[in-house]
């Protein structure tokens, strides 16, 4: 599966992911016809955090990390596991 990919599978807004086996909170954000993406991710009670942006041009994709290496965003995007979100009381 490609970065792109693994982006696209993040839902817009909130949600929650396992990492390394903890816990994060990711919030996603979708600009220019989902050309381009921002990407926070935190350490739910924690200080860890991945930060990024993608964009898509019609020749190319662009990973740009923020404030860290790319390695270390891409193993996250690589290796996150989206928490299904579940209405209490179904």
């Amino acid at each position: 599966m490609t970065l792109l990919e693994r982006i696209q599978k993040i839902p817009i807004g909130y949600s929650e992911v396992y990492y390394k086996q903890v816990k994060y909170g990711v919030t996603k954000s979708e600009f220019n016809q989902g050309k381009s993406y921002k990407i926070y991710a935190k350490e739910l009670g924690g200080t860890h955090f991945i930060s990024l942006n993608y964009y898509c041009t019609s020749t190319n994709e662009f990973l740009k990390p923020c404030e860290m290496p790319a390695e270390d965003v891409r193993h996250f995007l690589e290796n996150y596991l989206l928490i299904p979100y579940h209405l209490e009381n179904e």
